[in-house]
């Protein structure tokens, strides 16, 4: 059996119409699932790279943007009801426990864990 997820990630860009543009065109596509992200953002990333300069419709720094494109559990309900109407799974890749935890709520059928990159590593980058 092939099973086709369509990677929504964080190209919603904090919006719910995006996200509902996403899962129409993947359901559209044969998609059999739809996978977003979530993170804390000020627990994933270091403060030295939250606080570098990136000039974004939704500000002026990475944690502007990054805080920005993160859906909230209320947009998560909202996302967990379009997608039960659409007749399409969906899911999340979370990159922390916290996140892992507050997704728990929506029992969906998969999981997936985000394979956390090498921390010392990306210290060092940012």
């Amino acid at each position: 059996m092939v099973f086709i997820i369509a990677e929504v990630g964080t190209n919603h860009m904090g919006s719910i119409k995006n996200a509902k543009q996403i899962i129409d065109i993947a359901k559209d596509a044969g998609c059999d699932a739809v996978k977003f992200q979530k993170r804390n953002v000020e627990k994933v990333y270091i403060k030295k790279f939250l606080d570098s300069s990136l000039e974004s419709p939704w500000g002026s720094t990475q944690r502007q943007m990054r805080l920005h494109r993160e859906f909230s559990i209320k947009q998560f309900k909202e996302i967990d009801g379009y997608c039960q109407k659409k007749k399409i799974t969906w899911f999340v890749s979370c990159w922390d426990t916290e996140s892992q935890i507050s997704m728990r709520e929506f029992k969906t059928k998969y999981k997936k864990i985000y394979f956390y990159f090498n921390r010392n590593e990306y210290d060092e980058r940012y």
